[in-house]
C-alpha cells in the first residue's frame, strides 16, 4: 500500500512547476484561456475515458465545453465534438457502443445525440419541443428517459403578441416531465420521445431506471420555485401503464433516488425530516421500492454524503474532508463505511464506475496541478493519470498554496489556503490580500488556478500574500461547524477573518497597514460586513454581495435560506436583522469600497448594492459601483470576466500597492495591432 500511495506522489510530482523554466506572470487573458477538464466517465469495459474540456472562445463571448476521449490502454487522447456550441452530460451506453451527451447544436435547444468513441459523426437522437435536460440510459440499453419542459410556446407567443411581456409573480411555472425514447428507432431519425409523467402537480428533478426496465424512480419538487426546494420528495413510475406513486413524503428535500442492484430498494438523499436543511447534514437513507418508513444509514457519518454508485460492494458515496474529497464505500445493511481514495489529501471529484464495478474514473486537482483525469482500481486504489492539462501553466510563475488554520476569537479553530508569491521570503513582511468563498457552505481548497474574478497568482507575482479564509459555515468540517454562523451570519465570519489575519501579522509576515478583503455573494456580503464594522483594511470590493438582510430577504428568490438562518423574518425579529446587516454599521465606515454586481440578480437583489453605495458615499467614503449589464448572480461570459478581474486589479492595486487609481469609466483599451496579436496567440 505505501508504494501505490508513493507511486501517486510521482504521478503528481510530474506536474509541479519546474523552477528552472522561462516563465512570465500570466495575464488575466491568461487566466480565463485556461482550459479546465471534468466530468469524467469511463466506458463499462473500462477502455477508455470520455471527459469535457472547458475553454474559452473570444469570438462569440462564451465559455464553450467539449468532449474528448482518452484511451486508458495507451494515454492517448482525443477531441471527439468540436464547433461553438457546447457539448456536455457524457453518458454511456451499457454496452460501450455509443458515448451520449446534450448539445444546444441545431435549433438552439439542448437535444441529446449520440457519436461512436471509434469516432465519426454524432447523431441526434431527440427533437424534443422544448429540449431536454437531464437523461439516463435503460440497464438494458434499449431506452433513455429524459427531461423536458411542458411549455406551451404557442400560447405564449399568442399572449404577447395580445397583450405585451408581463409576469404574474410565483403563479406561472415551467413543470419539468419525464419521457422516454427507443434507442433503436432515435438511431435511424431524431425523435420526440413518448411522454411519461404530467400535470401542475410536480416538476421531476431527476430519475433513475430499475434493473428490470419496468420502473424508473424521480424525485420531484411541487413546482421550480427555489424557495420550494424543501418540498422534494421520491416518486415511482410504472412504464406499463404510466402511473406514479408517491414513495417517499418527508418534510425537507428528499433527492437523488436510484435501485439497488436488486431492484427491491431505493436509495436517496434525505433531510430526514429536518426542515432545517440549509445548514444540517443530509442522510443517504433507503426505502422499499413498495414503499415503507425510510431508514437513514449515514447518521455516523458527520458530512454531507454525495450518492454515486450501487453495485455488488455495497453504495459507494464522495464527499468532503475538510478541503479533501474522498469516496466511500457504505454497508447498507449495518450503516458501516469506509475510506476507499487515498492519500488524505487527495481532492477527488465527480467519480464513474465500470460496469463490474472494479475500475473507476475520477479528476482531481492539486496545489501544483490543474485538474486531470485519473483511473484506479477500487480494491487496490492506485491513480493514474490520463490528461495534460498542466502543461497550459508551465511558463507561467505561480504562487504556493497550502493549507493553514488558526484559533477565531471564540476559540473555534478555522482553517484557510495561504497563497504565497513562488519567491516567499519568511524574512520579510507582504501585503495581504483576502479572499473570501460564497456560500455560506462553500469552501476554498489549496488548487490550482485562480482564474476567475480574482487573480491570486497575478498579485502574488506582485509580492502579495493571499488568505482564502474557510469560515465558519464553510463545508467540509461537520455539521456544528456548519452551524457556527446560524443567528451570527457576519459577525462570527467578520472574527474568524480578522483573526486569520491577526495570525499571519503575529508570524512577521504581514504589514496590517496593506490588507485587503474581497468576496462575491456570501464572501461578498462578509465583505459588505468588514466594510462597514472594522477599520482594518485599506480597501475592500463587495461582489454581489448583502447589504441589509431585510431588502435581501424581501427580493431574493431563495427566502427560506434566510429564515434558516437568521431564524424569522425582519418583521418579527428586527433584532437578529439589524444584528447581522452591514448597513447598521454604515455610520462608522471608512474603508474604500468597490462593489460589483450583475444588473439582474435574483439572488442578492441589485438593490442591495446601491444601499451599500449611496451609504458609504453620503459618509463620504471613497466608493465605486460597477453594474454588469445582462448578468444575474454570476458573470458567466470572458469579456465580463475580464473586466471583473480587470476591476479588482486596480482597485486593490492602487490602495494596496500605491498604483495610479483607476478610471474605470475610461479603461484604457489595448490598440488593434495589439488585440490582434492578443487573437493569434489564443489561436495558437
Amino acid at each position: 500500500m505505501f508504494k501505490r500511495f508513493i507511486l501517486f506522489f510521482s504521478l503528481i510530482a510530474t506536474l509541479t512547476l519546474t523552477a528552472n523554466a522561462q516563465r512570465r506572470i500570466p495575464t488575466v487573458d491568461d487566466l480565463i484561456n485556461v482550459k479546465t477538464a471534468g466530468g469524467a466517465q469511463i466506458s463499462p469495459d473500462g477502455k477508455f475515458v470520455a471527459y469535457t474540456v472547458g475553454e474559452t472562445d473570444w469570438k462569440q463571448d462564451a465559455f464553450v465545453t467539449q468532449l474528448w476521449l482518452a484511451d486508458v490502454a495507451t494515454g492517448k487522447t482525443l477531441q471527439l465534438t468540436r464547433g461553438e456550441k457546447s457539448s456536455g452530460n457524457p453518458q454511456w451506453s451499457p454496452d460501450g457502443a455509443w458515448l451520449t451527451f446534450t448539445s444546444n447544436r441545431v435549433g438552439d435547444k439542448n437535444q441529446i445525440f449520440a457519436i461512436s468513441p471509434n469516432g465519426g459523426e454524432a447523431m441526434q437522437l431527440t427533437k424534443a419541443e422544448n429540449g431536454v435536460g437531464g437523461f439516463t440510459w435503460s440497464r438494458d440499453g434499449k431506452n433513455i428517459a429524459f427531461a423536458s419542459t411542458d411549455n406551451d410556446q404557442k400560447a405564449a407567443k399568442d399572449r404577447q403578441d395580445y397583450l405585451g411581456g408581463f409576469e404574474v409573480v410565483r403563479k406561472e411555472y415551467s413543470f419539468t416531465h419525464l419521457w422516454t425514447l427507443d434507442v433503436a428507432e432515435a438511431l435511424k431519425a431524431p425523435v420526440t420521445g413518448t411522454q411519461r409523467t404530467k400535470g401542475k402537480e410536480f416538476t421531476v428533478n431527476g430519475a433513475n431506471w430499475s434493473p428490470d426496465g419496468t420502473k424508473i424512480v424521480f424525485s420531484a419538487t411541487v413546482n421550480s420555485d427555489l424557495i420550494n426546494g424543501g418540498t422534494a420528495d421520491v416518486y415511482v413510475l410504472t412504464l406499463a401503464d404510466n402511473s406514479v406513486k408517491k414513495l417517499v413524503d418527508l418534510a425537507g428535500p428528499d433527492n437523488t433516488p436510484a435501485f439497488s442492484p436488486d431492484g427491491k430498494w431505493i436509495v436517496f438523499s434525505s433531510a430526514m425530516g429536518n426542515p432545517k436543511f440549509f445548514h444540517s447534514n443530509s442522510r443517504l437513507a433507503l426505502v422499499p421500492v413498495n414503499g415503507g418508513t425510510p431508514r437513514s444509514i449515514t447518521d455516523g457519518f458527520d458530512e454531507q454524503p454525495n450518492f454515486v454508485e450501487w453495485n455488488g460492494d455495497g453504495i459507494y458515496f464522495s464527499s468532503l474532508q475538510k478541503t479533501a474529497s474522498h469516496l466511500f464505500r457504505l454497508d447498507p445493511a449495518t450503516g458501516k463505511f469506509a475510506r476507499v481514495s487515498q492519500p488524505d489529501n487527495v481532492m477527488i471529484g465527480g467519480a464513474s464506475f465500470t460496469k463490474d464495478g472494479k475500475q473507476i474514473a475520477f479528476t482531481a486537482p492539486s496545489p501544483t496541478s490543474l485538474s486531470e483525469v485519473f483511473v484506479s482500481s477500487v480494491s487496490n486504489f492506485a491513480p493514474r493519470k490520463l490528461t495534460s492539462m498542466t502543461d497550459q501553466v508551465k511558463d507561467f510563475t505561480l504562487a504556493t498554496r497550502e493549507v493553514i488554520s488558526w484559533p477565531s476569537k471564540d476559540g473555534a479553530t478555522i482553517e484557510g489556503i495561504l497563497i504565497k508569491p513562488a519567491d516567499f521570503d519568511p524574512a520579510k513582511k507582504y501585503p495581504l490580500l483576502c479572499i473570501i468563498h460564497g456560500g455560506p457552505t462553500g469552501i476554498d481548497r489549496p488548487t490550482l488556478l485562480d482564474a476567475r474574478y480574482y487573480p491570486a497568482d497575478i498579485w502574488a507575482a506582485k509580492g502579495a500574500l493571499v488568505l482564502k479564509v474557510n469560515y465558519r459555515g464553510s463545508a467540509g468540517y461537520g455539521e456544528k461547524f456548519r452551524q457556527l454562523n446560524v443567528r451570527n451570519l457576519g459577525v462570527g465570519d467578520a472574527w474568524d477573518v480578522i483573526s486569520g489575519i491577526d495570525n499571519l501579522i503575529a508570524k512577521g509576515w504581514v504589514d496590517g497597514n496593506r490588507v485587503g478583503c474581497m468576496g462575491w455573494s456570501q464572501g461578498g456580503y462578509i465583505s459588505a460586513f468588514l466594510t462597514t464594522s472594522s477599520d482594518r483594511f485599506k480597501a475592500i470590493s463587495v461582489g454581489a454581495g448583502i447589504s441589509n438582510w431585510a431588502t435581501y430577504y424581501y427580493n431574493t428568490d431563495i427566502t427560506p435560506f434566510t429564515i434558516q438562518y437568521l431564524g424569522d423574518d425582519p418583521a418579527d425579529d428586527p433584532a437578529i436583522y439589524t444584528k447581522t446587516s452591514p448597513m447598521s454599521y454604515i455610520k462608522q465606515a471608512k474603508t474604500p469600497t468597490l462593489i460589483q454586481h450583475g444588473e439582474f440578480d435574483r439572488r442578492v437583489p441589485i438593490p442591495n448594492a446601491y444601499e451599500l453605495r449611496q451609504g458609504l458615499e453620503d459618509r463620504g467614503v471613497p466608493v465605486e459601483m460597477i453594474v454588469y449589464k445582462g448578468y444575474g448572480h454570476g458573470i458567466t461570459k470572458p469579456k465580463s470576466m475580464r473586466a471583473v478581474m480587470q476591476h479588482n486589479l486596480g482597485w486593490f492595486n492602487h490602495y494596496i500597492f500605491g498604483e495610479a487609481k483607476p478610471d474605470f469609466a475610461k479603461p484604457e483599451l489595448p490598440k488593434k495591432d495589439d488585440k490582434d496579436a492578443a487573437k493569434s496567440q489564443a489561436a495558437n
